[in-house]
């Protein structure tokens, strides 16, 4: 586990709304991390998928994509054998 003392500047009414509702815990502050964290790739993901299409790539088939999430399974595993 990773301690971090930081220092925020917030508007007062945030602080004291964000104290009041809990969300300034470990627990909170790391669950609402990792909600972001969540959702930034989910754009990421999205935003490649539009770049993607506004190339010209098609999308896969199933049976390429297995074969893909395959052949990273077996690169993994050689890797871990080593």
């Amino acid at each position: 586990m990773t301690t971090l003392e930081l220092k925020l500047n917030l508007p007062d009414r945030l602080a004291r709304e964000a104290q009041a509702a809990g969300l300034l815990t470990s627990e909170a502050l790391s669950k609402l991390l990792k909600d972001a964290m969540r959702r930034r790739a989910g754009l990421a993901l999205l935003a490649g998928a539009a770049r993607a299409t506004a190339a010209g790539s098609k999308p896969m088939s199933m049976k390429a994509i297995q074969s893909e999430v395959n052949a990273v399974r077996r690169a993994h595993k050689s890797r871990a054998g080593a």
